[in-house]
């Protein structure tokens, strides 16, 4: 409620400062992302012209020099150094009373704007929060700022978004970009994915084959990876990064407080280096740069050319990269080569290994050492746990939050990157028009609603987690525009669960603060995915279908017999009865005029729709759907991807699900839906039991298999017997639903529990 009294009192203050040849913060203001850790309104308001003074002290040359540039992009290019007498100023003042190195107060009234830092870093952050207040502009008229004051500090020092470039390649420029935007948000480390099966991407001048050959592949992937049959693009593809330019990148990054982490994927995800240099491989044969997606049995053979190899790269990019860390990779790394290869088994026995996973542990410890020699800590995924995790290495946990537990549980600090919530491939819309992605489900408020402490971890462990990171893979994103759709604006939502303080995060204060941020990223350029206007349902306990949008001050108008909705048709006002067969199309109006994409839910009212229903397991918190009624609510899941509100995943559980009816039913049939990818390790289930309980207390037991196709959702349509001398009654309903069990060697996630994702029983 304060937070919306402030809106109000900006408001207000805007009004009755209006000239003709004043502009102003936007009415909505203030409107910082990421929310500040306190904000508050005061009387007045400052007036920014070409006569305000302007100072910086010399601990903040940073800040100082990136507001300057600021105002001069603004058309302010001439401000006055101030000099202690003056009013109407801008002043960045050293203060070794500040408590955070990031942290900074800001005090906004009508004589001065005084900022106060202890280092560049907290100077720069609290530009970011001012250039924020500033409306865009492109001419000298005057601007009234609203008086505030401001206390901040950022709750993890590690704030981080990533970029895979070794799948598509984007310019230095792009990169730049990127940057920018992660700096205005006040994010502090850039991931920067440079070497994969598809491509080595930095150049590594004692190795210039690496350049000749491991940066270019022949083909590329058309479609999806779960797409039969895979159509390549034949146009050769490719490219790297000179070290000069990736001296040009870090020192872009270093002036907005920004560190560059680089991956050097080991001792998987090396097909392209072993492209290059064969003796590196284990497969005693030449091979190709990988020209489709997904995880390669081609792995780094335990040899002396391979420790040599990595080693000689390595102090290359330790030279190149400030960061005091270096992201080793570690994932998905198959083992099937180490099993088959001499190389490799005699290694294991030299080293007096138990097994290929201490193998791959090995390589993590030898380098974690290795590096440790060059004033380097490293970084990798949580596979790295498997085998024996080294002793200083930070685990970037991305296959869940168990995996940062295990670590930080050891000591050891972790990274929160979970598929669930940070992985910015996925798809963030169920529209059926989205771009391609990988699949998945991660909209704007999933990523906002992130918690990146688990509820396991003691007070002393939870000091362990670092921050957050947002994962952008590019598997799917050929171009800019792409990246930037899929990044924007869930960066933004990251940022403030980066930044912002648990108790000052409100999704619908961030979503109309997000509504007054889009004009600034159309001046920045930003191709930003606009799901905004779009409407959000929900079936209620009640069986009433609710709908709601996020942003104020707009109405929601629907039908439910399928045609669209105008300005002429029914405004919401109430929960929608689901009784029967309907569908219901909904658009948000602002004065009569449609916004956003058309809503539309089809409902399907079947026999199990108000049942009572029980599983064994819960669904796995990262695609819990809408719990285990969702599997009954008459509503489909997509055809396309698996983690929206209605499909249920599970990982490696063998499910018992239960439905009870009210009285006794007649059943005439079961349809039963699957997701089957396991390119994303998601399997259908290879048979089934069913258990239906007459009224009697008789029970009918039949076992059904099922065939996969190259289709991902697979639709099982379950024949209920039926005797001729009578119609039977059912009290109930019993499914158990076996796992496929351990993903096999050669396929993607192999070693790894497969997942089960089951979406509507439809039940006539």
């Amino acid at each position: 409620m304060l937070q919306r009294i402030l809106l109000i009192t900006i408001l207000i203050l805007t009004v009755l400062s209006c000239t003709k040849t004043t502009r102003h913060v936007d009415l909505k203001s203030p409107s910082i992302i990421p929310a500040p850790q306190s904000l508050q309104v005061n009387d007045g308001y400052f007036t920014f012209h070409e006569n305000t003074s302007f100072r910086f002290d010399p601990e903040f040359p940073m800040a100082g020099k990136f507001l300057l540039d600021h105002f001069d992009k603004m058309g302010f290019d001439e401000l006055n150094d101030y000099d202690d007498k003056e009013d109407n100023y801008i002043y960045l003042k050293f203060n070794e009373e500040i408590d955070s190195t990031e942290g900074y107060r800001m005090k906004i009234d009508p004589e001065r704007i005084l900022i106060h830092a202890r280092t560049d870093a907290g100077a720069f952050y609290a530009v970011q929060s001012l250039i924020q207040l500033f409306p865009i502009l492109n001419d000298k008229d005057e601007i009234h700022l609203p008086a505030l004051t401001i206390e901040d500090e950022p709750r993890f020092k590690y704030r981080g978004m990533h970029l895979d470039v070794s799948r598509h390649m984007f310019p230095v420029a792009f990169i730049k970009k990127y940057i920018d935007a992660m700096a205005m948000l006040k994010m502090n480390n850039f991931h920067w994915h440079l070497t994969d099966d598809q491509g080595w991407r930095i150049e590594i001048k004692q190795y210039p084959k690496l350049q000749e050959v491991a940066a270019y592949r022949d083909s590329t992937l058309l479609g999806h990876y779960n797409d039969t049959p895979h159509k390549y693009n034949t146009t050769r593809y490719g490219g790297y990064y000179t070290q000069d330019e990736v001296r040009e990148v870090i020192a872009f990054a270093k002036a907005r407080h920004i560190n560059i982490i680089p991956e050097i994927e080991l001792p998987g995800h090396a097909q392209a280096a072993i492209a290059a240099y064969p003796e590196l491989g284990c497969a005693n044969k030449g091979v190709n740069v990988a020209t489709e997606w997904g995880v390669f049995d081609n792995i780094y053979c335990p040899n002396p050319e391979t420790f040599e190899f990595l080693e000689n790269v390595l102090d290359e990019v330790a030279a190149l990269f400030p960061s005091p860390y270096i992201h080793i990779g570690g994932d998905e790394a198959p083992k099937t080569q180490w099993k088959q290869s001499v190389i490799a088994q005699r290694f294991i026995k030299e080293k007096e290994l138990k097994d290929e996973y201490e193998l791959q542990s090995y390589f993590i410890k030898h380098f974690e050492k290795y590096l440790a020699s060059k004033g380097k800590k490293i970084i990798g995924w949580d596979e790295i746990l498997e085998g024996g995790l080294a002793k200083d290495a930070t685990v970037m946990s991305w296959r869940g939050m168990q995996g940062a537990i295990d670590a930080a549980k050891t000591g050891n600090d972790v990274i929160m990157t979970p598929t669930s919530h940070c992985y910015f491939d996925y798809y963030q819309s169920d529209n059926e028009n989205e771009p391609l992605a990988i699949g998945g489900f991660l909209p704007l408020e999933k990523v906002y609603r992130f918690n990146p402490i688990p509820d396991e971890l003691s007070d002393k462990e939870i000091t362990h987690v670092l921050g957050v990171q947002g994962n952008v893979w590019t598997e799917y994103m050929p171009t800019t525009n792409q990246v930037e759709y899929m990044a924007f604006p869930r960066m933004l939502a990251l940022s403030e669960v980066a930044w912002s303080p648990v108790e000052k995060r409100d999704y619908n204060l961030f979503v109309n603060n997000l509504e007054v941020m889009l004009p600034r990223l159309d001046a920045m350029d930003i191709n930003y995915a606009n799901h905004l206007y779009e409407i959000e349902g929900n079936l209620n306990k009640d069986q009433e279908y609710e709908l709601s949008t996020k942003t104020l001050g707009k109405e929601i108008r629907y039908t439910t017999d399928g045609t669209e909705p105008n300005a002429n048709s029914t405004i919401y006002e109430s929960p929608i009865p689901f009784k029967e067969n309907m569908i219901v199309k909904a658009q948000v109006f602002d004065n009569s005029q449609p916004l956003g994409r058309l809503f539309s839910q089809e409902f399907l009212y079947h026999k199990g729709v108000g049942a009572t229903i029980t599983i064994n397991h819960p669904p796995h918190k990262s695609y819990s759907g809408s719990g285990a009624n969702g599997l009954i609510n008459g509503i489909v899941g997509s055809d396309t991807r698996y983690g929206d509100k209605e499909w249920l995943g599970f990982w490696g559980d063998d499910l018992e699900v239960e439905i009870a009816f009210d009285e006794p039913t007649e059943v005439n049939e079961i349809q039963l839906r699957f997701y089957h990818a396991p390119g994303q390790w998601i399997y259908a289930p290879e048979e089934f039991q069913t258990f239906l309980t007459l009224e009697d207390g008789n029970i009918v037991v039949d076992k059904q298999q099922v065939q996969t196709s190259e289709q991902s959702v697979i639709d099982f349509t379950y024949k209920v017997y039926k005797p001729k001398s009578f119609t039977p009654k059912y009290n109930n309903f019993k499914l158990i639903i076996p796992n496929y069990g351990i993903i096999p060697d050669g396929a993607q996630g192999a070693g790894n529990k497969a997942w089960t994702f089951i979406d509507e029983i439809i039940i006539k």
